[in-house]
């Protein structure tokens, strides 16, 4: 399912700010995990350079909590910190 067309068991986690872009795989593994989701999909965000706005979750056993949806932002920002600005291992 795309963002906007949520079938059961989906939910977008949105950030309150958009995260450097980059490293999107590590991010949709983190969610995934946290949530128990089955499918995570980074969502992009607009203009340059490249952010990350949230993540698209399907799947799901239940109803993101907030704390987890604050715990997915708090991994996005921490890895874009750690690598100097985009979302990456360092």
């Amino acid at each position: 399912m795309s963002e906007g067309r949520h079938g059961p068991g989906c939910a977008d986690v949105l950030f309150r700010r958009p995260s450097p872009g980059g490293g999107e795989v590590a991010l949709e593994d983190y969610a995934r995990a946290l949530t128990g989701a089955a499918q995570a999909t980074a969502l992009p965000g607009e203009g340059e350079p490249p952010a990350v706005r949230g993540v698209h979750l399907c799947g799901l056993p239940a109803a993101v909590e907030p704390a987890a949806g604050e715990d997915i932002e708090a991994f996005a920002r921490e890895m874009a910190e750690r690598s100097g600005g985009g979302l990456g291992w360092s």
